[in-house]
């Protein structure tokens, strides 16, 4: 005889509500769950790991008298502010996950007696925008024009995630929950995230945006681990929240790869906007807002061009994600430079195999082959 559990419905509410569903939804997957709700029957053991696991709830949290406190680690801004002040289950459990890591490193790299970074939190209150660029240009040993020595942006990319992740940060470029691709990050909420730390500072972005349009997430990450604040954002129109700290990192972001003096240089030569974001390896989008800055184009004339450039074909083809190769999107999820450092610790018996799994959530024989054949 299976045994019937009797949970709270505050709970089964809760859990529902919380995963960004319903109960017609329920329902249809599981069939039975109207019937918890009104009392006629009650959930099994089985039954009940099954509806935890769809709704990507933590099994033990069916089992409390009431829903416990969720908290979002970070402040997350948003441009456009909304009566919902929680973000998607996606998004929260995807901080954690980096949070996790985070962690982990951090404390790895203490107890080996690794140095601070001096960079982090460095102009915590300050807001000079040309010193803060200044010192990141130098930290990253990048000149003024860096971006225009390549040919296109993805190699341009590829460049300043290697130069930041060399500098000790570790770079993460997904769109999905851990490895599960039915659980994705829609851009429109979450372009990216950063975790502040003085020993590993860890940054997220959302590999579902246009390809050029990453740099700006970058380059507005790196601001905010120069003044030392942990945040996330969505950057709606590409328009910065109404926060000072967001408003500041997003005017180190735009000066940093768009120089003002250059900029107004090149417009003397009468270019284009496309033809400027090819020189500074950034969205056309990008080029628009910076016009915007230095009084070029009025907030009219910039929403018509962002509203024209995101619906057109160029942009629907940027969106579009590399496929191929498993291990290939795996070394950008998870970071290079982490992956090496988890490899090092298991190797050094610092780290249990099993939360090496844990950690880079990895199956036991795709992590040892990954480790083995794919990780340099």
């Amino acid at each position: 005889m299976k045994t019937e559990i009797k949970i709270n419905n505050d709970i089964l509410i809760w859990a529902i509500e919380r995963a960004g569903s319903n109960i017609d939804d329920v329902s249809k997957k599981i069939p039975a769950f109207t019937n918890w709700l009104s009392g006629k029957k009650k959930p099994t053991l089985k039954q009940l790991q099954s509806f935890a696991q769809k709704l990507h709830l933590p099994f033990g949290y069916l089992f409390l008298e009431t829903p416990p406190e969720e908290k979002l680690p970070i402040p997350f801004f948003r441009t456009i502010k909304t009566e919902q002040d929680r973000v998607s289950l996606n998004v929260y459990d995807t901080i954690l996950i980096i949070q996790q890591r985070q962690k982990w490193l951090s404390d790895y790299l203490r107890d080996n007696e690794y140095e601070k970074l001096e960079f982090v939190g460095k102009f915590k209150n300050e807001s000079n925008v040309q010193e803060i660029v200044s010192s990141i240009r130098e930290t990253l040993k990048l000149s003024e024009n860096w971006a225009n020595e390549f040919p296109n942006w993805e190699k341009a990319k590829e460049h300043f995630t290697q130069k930041i992740e060399d500098a000790g940060i570790i770079v993460t470029f997904s769109s999905i929950v851990g490895n599960n691709s039915h659980r994705k990050i829609n851009v429109e909420e979450c372009r990216g995230f950063v975790l502040v730390d003085e020993y590993a500072p860890f940054m997220f972005i959302n590999s579902a945006d246009s390809k050029s349009a990453q740099i700006f997430t970058l380059a507005h990450e790196l601001a905010h681990i120069w003044v030392g604040q942990s945040a996330g954002f969505d950057f709606r129109q590409l328009q910065p929240a109404d926060n000072p700290t967001e408003i500041l990192c997003d005017k180190i972001a735009a000066e940093f790869l768009v120089p003002e003096k250059l900029l107004i240089n090149i417009l003397q030569e009468k270019q284009n906007i496309e033809n400027i974001a090819k020189k500074f390896k950034v969205s056309q989008i990008v080029i628009a807002r910076r016009l915007l800055d230095i009084g070029r184009l009025s907030q009219k004339e910039f929403f018509e061009f962002y509203n024209g450039y995101i619906n057109s074909d160029i942009q629907r083809k940027e969106k579009k994600e590399d496929g191929g190769d498993f291990y290939n999107t795996q070394r950008k999820r998870l970071s290079i430079r982490f992956l090496s450092f988890v490899n090092q610790a298991v190797l050094e018996n610092k780290l249990l195999i099993r939360d090496a799994y844990l950690l880079t959530s990895m199956k036991a024989s795709t992590y040892h082959k990954f480790m083995k054949e794919h990780l340099f």
